[in-house]
């Protein structure tokens, strides 16, 4: 015969073995939950990044400096396009390079997703760099140690992730 204080241990630990197990079920649907409003604000935040991305204004910036501006070196870029003899054009250069930082920025905080960053705009990125690169670094040098030091780490996780995908083809 099973006495009452067996009966009442087992019924206590079938409550507490409920409870762990509803308990681990909250903790699952909690991290879910979480897990999609973090998307849910990438997402958000990705949109409105290319939203601005893909403004006329952005785009006739973007385009001119890539299609239209010419320098042989850095200081021919200064004499042509620093902000001491064109400010319009320096403030347009400016632009480009510090909306790139602030995306490497976000990609650095894991608050947007390189790979989407790849895919809407990696392109305009990686010719932005190559062309402005050198002007970058010689800028660091003679003037501002951190100059737009975002939009290289960009640059290089965007050509990590390029090498990644062709060794995986090849």
């Amino acid at each position: 015969m099973v006495d009452i204080q067996t009966v009442s241990i087992v019924v206590a630990s079938t409550g507490v073995f409920a409870a762990a197990v509803y308990y681990i079920f909250q903790l699952r649907h909690q991290t879910k939950a979480r897990q999609t409003e973090i998307e849910t604000r990438q997402a958000n935040l990705l949109i409105q990044i290319y939203n601005y991305y893909y403004r006329e204004d952005f785009l006739n910036t973007e385009n001119e400096i890539l299609f239209q501006w010419k320098w042989k070196d850095f200081d021919d870029f200064w004499q042509k396009y620093g902000p001491e003899t064109n400010v319009k054009a320096f403030n347009k250069w400016d632009s480009v390079g510090t909306y790139f930082k602030g995306v490497g920025v976000l990609v650095k905080l894991k608050l947007i997703d390189l790979n989407l960053v790849d895919e809407l705009m990696g392109t305009s990125i990686r010719l932005h760099w190559e062309k402005s690169g050198s002007i970058v670094k010689e800028f660091r040098t003679r003037m501002w140690p951190h100059a737009y030091e975002w939009f290289e780490y960009l640059y290089n996780e965007l050509k990590k992730r390029e090498q990644k995908l062709q060794q995986s083809i090849a």
